[in-house]
């Protein structure tokens, strides 16, 4: 298995973990206190673009691999965002629900048209607002 593709999933476990338990994040890696520490950014980012479901509602799994990938789209930004998202589809076929995959799709699609900041995007924005409800 890809070492990045494990990282992810020690981060995304990490990450769901925390959602439990604030209190104990002692033995977690840099990269996932930065996420912990950018949490309002990136939750604001999901509550923008998630239009029937609010961080609080959304699964804590789901929760969690959109924090990883809306950090890694918007802040980190080391790898292209097509490969950040298609990870992140990944990580929810792996470990989320039924739907979970089209879910993340959806929401970091939103996220990755609307940072790319061209005006051929606000049309996709709102086309895959449209799609995005259905899975929603």
């Amino acid at each position: 298995m890809d070492p990045r593709h494990q990282k992810r999933i020690k981060i995304l476990k990490n990450l769901y973990a925390y959602s439990f338990f604030p209190q104990q994040k002692q033995n977690f890696d840099r990269k996932t206190l930065a996420i912990i520490n950018y949490q309002n950014k990136i939750n604001h980012y999901i509550n923008q673009f998630s239009l029937k479901f609010k961080v609080e509602k959304i699964a804590k799994v789901d929760l969690a691999i959109l924090q990883l990938a809306i950090y890694e789209l918007i802040i980190e930004k080391k790898e292209p965002p097509k490969v950040i998202i298609d990870e992140a589809v990944e990580l929810a076929k792996e470990f989320g629900g039924e739907k979970s995959y089209a879910f993340v799709n959806a929401i970091l699609g939103k996220v990755y048209a609307y940072i790319s900041d061209s005006s051929d995007n606000i049309g996709k924005i709102r086309k895959n607002s449209d799609k995005a409800q259905k899975y929603e």
